[in-house]
């Protein structure tokens, strides 16, 4: 049986990824040399609070559309606004959007546009067919249970969203939408099945329906593309967005417009401010200790 000599000096201590004894070191055995290899928030990004609060305005922007969305509900339940007017507000909407494209998106070419048309034309054609379903879809459900829904499915539209707008891609481009992005609009549009199941007429159905389809579906297209062509347009819509939304809900509610006032500063302010502050505490540890990332290199 072999032993260890004492007299026989020791080799020098070695890092080895895996396995192997080093003779005269025990098993845990680190040297001054260990750590001189570790680095500190190598991937943590520093953020500056400016930067964070024009990045959050599109954020205070997507909910300003949709409080206009329910202010819109509001009026048309109360009928303060009839389905003709909705009408005329919804051609207004599509045309601006096909304008907001055409400016912000060079790659929009003729053919691509009339494709558009042709789908929203059948869009619009397959509405109008399924508005007197959706006129007597909900007539056994109480209103109170309506509403309840209705909230339920906004708040998990906007906590659900892509605010980010990773999964918007311009016109042409493709578009591979994330599960979350999926559920978000989906609980749009049964929100606004639900509110549009509790009018008069089918056609105010119609009219609500596709007012609530063109801005859940086009209005993050819109907003991204304008946001890619011009950043300082983007910031004059959204302080303007924001601006008509709080006047609109002040002469609503004043219990909505305080929410949505404080909402809006909590989002652009005071979120910023915290994010800001929290990245002192953040502390992250790297070294040749940690798990080994392959990269290949396929070159042909």
């Amino acid at each position: 049986m072999e032993t260890d000599n004492p007299d026989r000096p020791r080799q020098k201590w070695k890092k080895k990824a895996y396995g192997g004894i080093q003779p005269g070191y025990p098993d845990n055995h680190t040297d001054s040399t260990f750590l001189q290899e570790m680095i500190t928030n190598a991937n943590v990004v520093k953020r500056d609070l400016s930067k964070v609060i024009l990045d959050s305005i599109s954020i205070s922007q997507y909910v300003s559309v949709v409080s206009l969305v329910v202010s819109i509900w509001t009026h048309t339940l109360n009928s303060k606004i009839d389905e003709h007017a909705l009408l005329k507000l919804d051609i207004i909407l599509l045309a601006l959007g096909f304008l907001v494209l055409l400016v912000t998106s060079p790659s929009l070419s003729l053919h691509l546009l009339m494709k558009y048309f042709l789908n929203i034309s059948f869009f619009i054609s397959g509405l109008y067919v399924l508005a007197p379903v959706y006129h007597t879809l909900t007539r056994s459900i109480s209103s109170d249970s309506i509403w309840a829904l209705t909230v339920s499915l906004l708040v998990i539209h906007l906590f659900l969203h892509d605010y980010s707008g990773s999964t918007i891609r311009p016109p042409g481009a493709l578009n591979n939408p994330k599960l979350a992005s999926n559920i978000s609009l989906n609980a749009s549009i049964v929100a606004s099945v639900l509110i549009a199941s509790r009018l008069p007429s089918w056609l105010h159905v119609f009219a609500i329906m596709l007012f609530s389809l063109q801005v859940f579906l086009f209005a993050p297209l819109v907003m991204f593309c304008v946001k890619k062509y011009s950043f300082r347009v983007h910031l004059v819509f959204s302080f303007i967005l924001v601006g008509v939304t709080l006047t609109v809900t002040y002469q609503l509610h004043r219990l909505f417009f305080g929410t949505l006032l404080v909402l809006t500063m909590f989002i652009s302010i005071i979120c910023p401010y915290w994010l800001i502050r929290i990245q002192e505490y953040k502390f992250e540890i790297n070294g040749p200790w940690d798990e080994a990332k392959l990269c290949f290199d396929i070159t042909e």
